[in-house]
């Protein structure tokens, strides 16, 4: 069968053999038995509710034991044997463009060369899914291939519920991930309901289909040690950046340091995924001896070199280690998964990596124990390093909340806010003020056609837009454009692209504006084919996250999920191809709700309407919210779109002068 028969076979009539488990990919961890009998019986129940009832004796067996094995249902042996990766647009079979475009972005998600766990459908952060099991996406792709623009498919955690009558401007698909009742959203309530496979978690961009590889993040960590460096007055030349975690999205940071110009360490417990990062050049050396590491570092620093370090162990060693050395740490973080500090998130120190993965599927106990001690002694290190003077910032990781969790020495009395932590959240220290606030945040496009050259022309395209729009832009935003065109110059010489032909720039919503209708103009004059438009989760109003995304905001609403909700709501009927809405990103189940949206432009009139009508709104919506939060940054910029748009009327807040207040 052609790959497009295949497509549109969706779940075969005849189940293919049953297909063996290769060692040699990155697979994700067993995860803990939790069902009960009665609850094992009903997750089979579950699961055969994809297949004719002449299969199921035959296939209750082979679940049952992925089910006892791996502690999930992942079926296997549905997995295709076409290769995974984005085809161009033109390869895929269907009715609609639009859902094309889609088909082609969940299959980026799951290319062996991006995903974390490509066989467990599982794209990064340990738990990010793009689906529970192989039937839900071939059903999903099959759904996607008959779909017409007249149809929406309604996602429903993983679970392609169906096509329903809409109309063209409606979006071709609604995506909710993990979306349950508040009050069953700790991390055994996710275990439970996945396993029974009736809820997924979807982090960010990996059950939204947006997913671009490490470089979804790289812009932004380069951003982020830029302004640390800037925080701390100090050039980035000669210094050290120490932090951990090389999977998914902590996989970018090495390339950020290099592209900042400093001297990264970024330890990694998992050979493999460490390997794949270094031949893939998103890291330069890999050292796995402590005595090895200090003095090649002690070089680098003495030479002023630009160079990135995976050290293969644990991170707490690094700390511990450069303390005793009295090695200066300029800049600290940490970005491994702790949003999933159980579940193969987070590693304890004094065990391999193999004898971790045992204790946690088969004494998650003992396993939760040690992992809380070394968080523990994480802190503890890096309290030595901040005494001394290093700049140390929570990536929005969970690491700080995991830590307090786990009785570290990391909380603060702050004189407003009461017991905080004492370490801020990039995003409040850096991101937030100055991005978020202005406006600036993650854009991303796809070149739908695959080739490289389009996506050279985009660049080129999205350059002029910045540099044209840099001779009048406001001195409030003069650096963050200075960084983007910075950036999007030497996006090509950096070999960012790892799946699709993708690109990622910070923008504000005049930028993403512009840049989009350029694209749009080039389409329709036959100079590139089509661009999908998108943007991380990670964004001025796509997600409320009082840790991350929201935690610079200090009106007492940053426990509030009303602005990703209304930003999803808004999109859908501005014009997006596709939105999702999703419990759950990269601080934890319970802990953030998030948006996103895709959207296709063709070269038509349509297309620029939409565009314009819904970026302006994706931005602009979380933009009013911190402006209502007397953001100062943000109040400036929501007058600024005032004064663009005279529909635009947004409720601007009185400040009351503190003296008044003081009783």
């Amino acid at each position: 069968m052609t790959f497009q028969e295949q497509i549109l076979q969706g779940i075969p009539q005849v189940l293919p053999q049953p297909k063996p488990y290769e060692a040699d990919i990155n697979h994700a961890p067993k995860r803990k038995e939790i069902l009960t009998n009665e609850e094992k019986i009903l997750a089979l129940k579950n699961a055969l509710r994809y297949f004719e009832p002449q299969h199921h004796a035959e296939l209750i067996p082979e679940f049952k034991a992925e089910l006892e094995t791996y502690g999930r249902i992942y079926m296997y042996r549905l997995r295709p044997d076409y290769r995974m990766y984005a085809r161009p647009i033109s390869e895929y079979p269907g009715k609609s463009e639009q859902a094309k475009a889609i088909m082609l972005m969940i299959q980026n998600n799951l290319d062996y060369a991006v995903a974390q766990h490509p066989h467990e459908l599982i794209t990064y952060g340990g738990n990010g899914a793009v689906f529970q099991n192989w039937a839900q996406y071939l059903l999903t792709m099959q759904y996607l291939a008959q779909m017409t623009d007249g149809q929406t498919l309604v996602m429903y955690s993983g679970h392609p519920m169906g096509l329903f009558p809409s109309h063209k401007e409606a979006p071709r698909v609604v995506v909710t991930n993990g979306m349950v009742i508040p009050n069953y959203s700790k991390p055994d309530d996710w275990e439970k309901m996945n396993a029974l496979g009736v809820s997924q978690y979807g982090q960010m961009t990996a059950g939204s289909y947006m997913y671009i590889g490490p470089q979804g993040i790289v812009h932004g960590t380069t951003i982020t040690v830029l302004n640390g460096f800037r925080k701390i007055k100090k050039s980035p030349k000669g210094g050290l950046f120490v932090t951990s975690g090389l999977g998914g999205m902590s996989g970018a940071q090495p390339k950020a340091g290099n592209i900042a110009g400093c001297v990264t360490v970024c330890a990694e417990v998992n050979p493999k995924i460490t390997h794949i990062r270094h031949s893939q050049g998103w890291i330069n050396e890999v050292i796995d001896n402590i005595d090895h590491l200090v003095p090649r570092v002690k070089t680098a620093l003495a030479n002023s070199e630009v160079v990135s370090i995976a050290y293969l162990g644990n991170v707490v060693d690094v700390w511990e280690r450069f303390d005793q050395e009295n090695l200066h740490i300029d800049l600290g973080s940490d970005q491994t998964s702790l949003h999933n500090p159980w579940a193969g998130g987070y590693y304890p120190m004094g065990y391999s990596f193999e004898e971790s993965n045992e204790m946690m599927a088969n004494n998650p106990e003992k396993f939760k124990e040690e992992v809380q001690k070394t968080l523990r002694r994480h802190a503890a290190a890096i309290n030595k390093h901040t005494a001394k003077g290093t700049y140390f910032f929570d990536y929005g990781n969970a690491f700080l909340l995991e830590s307090s969790r786990a009785g570290a020495d990391v909380m603060n009395d702050h004189p407003t806010l009461g017991r905080e932590f004492k370490y801020p959240s990039y995003v409040q220290d850096i991101m937030g003020p100055m991005c978020f606030d202005y406006g600036f945040g993650p854009f991303r496009w796809v070149c739908a056609s695959g080739k490289p050259e389009d996506l050279a022309k985009t660049d080129q395209i999205a350059c002029d837009v910045l540099e044209e729009m840099m001779k009048t832009a406001p001195e409030e935003i003069q650096q963050q454009m200075a960084d983007n065109i910075q950036w999007i110059k030497g996006a090509q010489e950096n070999k960012l692209v790892v799946g699709s032909q993708a690109r990622i720039l910070y923008a504000d919503a005049e930028g993403r504006i512009k840049i989009a209708e350029a694209f749009n103009q080039a389409i329709a004059r036959g100079e590139i084919g089509y661009v999908i438009l998108g943007r991380d989760h990670h964004d001025v109003s796509g997600t409320d996250s009082p840790y991350r995304e929201t935690s610079n905001i200090y009106d007492g609403s940053r426990f509030t999920a009303d602005m990703a909700i209304h930003n999803v709501i808004g999109d859908s009927f501005r014009g997006a191809t596709w939105v999702s809405i999703h419990n759950g990103g990269g601080v934890g189940w319970g802990e953030v709700i998030n948006g996103g949206f895709g959207m296709v432009l063709d070269g038509t009139k349509e297309a620029s309407r939409r565009l314009e009508s819904m970026l302006f709104w994706d931005v602009n919506n979380g933009i009013s919210r911190r402006s209502w939060a007397r953001n100062e940054g943000a109040i400036f910029a929501i007058k600024r779109a005032m004064a663009t748009q005279p529909l635009l009327k947004v409720t601007i807040p009185n400040v009351v002068d503190d003296g008044l207040l003081d009783f």
